[in-house]
């Protein structure tokens, strides 16, 4: 009788450690939503915008003029809408300029002059689905912060400079270049030259060809897309990087990738006289720039 009245205790005081446990948490996590909610109240909001909403957006913070927009929900760079954008950065940028928020209101202060908001250094303008247009003007900066304005309205306000940190990219920092297989001596199986309407065959089942297959192959594998000449290149302008079909020379590699043969097709144009060749993959539209040492590797070429 006397354990089962213990065991009656430890149960009673379990449950109720048990209750005391649970009421601390939910109080926990009550005062964290209410410290939340009051750290956004006290937020000065210049702009209130959901990212998903916005479908055009230009700018200039140091890199240009940049302009995108929304086409058939997906993000497109606006003076040419065939550049390869990654779209991460037109939704992060997109993201950042609708909830940018203000260190401190700067009311019955100076002019916007004083500010260097006469003159901004820096410009935002985005337009959302209901087609408004929002217009952010940066001034001078003070310490770690930018002087900003918003329209027309008049006022000045503190912005972090950190607010720009999303937007400071050239447009070619946001290329989406094309993704190069790897291909080495143990999966190539075959390489294919057409040059000047003849062909070149490099076949690794053929014992007297061993070594072109490794120089070939080591070629092919030390390709890496980096640096573009031109990111979408209309047809008339083939020609002058030699990459239109009388000029090009054409390698077509078969490899195997997980089991399975698959062909990257390249063509090789001319030199860029800084030892460089021009290169294009599949059916991309980027003009690639590959070293002429590699170019010639890939070819089975003297130097």
């Amino acid at each position: 009788m006397k354990k089962k009245k213990g065991m009656i205790v430890l149960i009673l005081v379990l449950i109720v450690l048990l209750a005391v446990y649970f009421a601390l948490q939910t109080w926990n996590s009550s005062q964290e939503e209410q410290e939340q909610e009051a750290e956004e109240a006290s937020q000065i909001h210049i702009t209130e915008t959901d990212g998903e909403d916005i479908t055009a957006l230009s700018f200039n913070v140091g890199n240009g003029d940049l302009a995108f927009e929304k086409q058939d929900g997906t993000w497109v760079y606006t003076p040419d809408p065939d550049f390869p954008l990654a779209q991460s950065y037109p939704e992060d940028i997109a993201a950042a300029v609708g909830d940018i928020t203000a260190d401190r209101k700067l009311e019955n202060g100076d002019t916007l002059a004083d500010y260097g908001l006469d003159d901004p250094q820096y410009t935002i303008e985005f337009t959302d689905t209901e087609g408004n247009v929002t217009s952010l003007y940066f001034g001078n900066m003070t310490g770690d912060y930018y002087y900003v304005t918003a329209g027309d309205e008049g006022i000045a306000y503190t912005v972090a400079s950190t607010a720009l940190d999303t937007l400071n990219y050239t447009i070619e920092d946001m290329a989406q270049l094309d993704e190069y297989p790897s291909i080495g001596s143990g999966n190539l199986v075959k390489e294919v030259i057409t040059q000047n309407g003849e062909t070149t065959t490099y076949d690794s089942e053929n014992e007297d060809q061993s070594e072109d297959i490794a120089a070939v192959a080591g070629g092919l594998g030390a390709v890496t897309l980096s640096d573009a000449a031109d990111y979408s290149v209309a047809d008339e302008d083939l020609a002058g990087f030699g990459l239109d079909e009388a000029s090009r020379i054409t390698v077509e590699a078969t490899y195997t990738n997980d089991d399975a043969e698959e062909v990257l097709t390249l063509y090789i144009g001319n030199e860029d006289g800084e030892g460089n060749r021009y290169v294009m993959m599949n059916d991309s539209r980027i003009v690639y720039l590959i070293s002429t040492e590699i170019c010639n590797n890939i070819l089975n070429a003297e130097d």
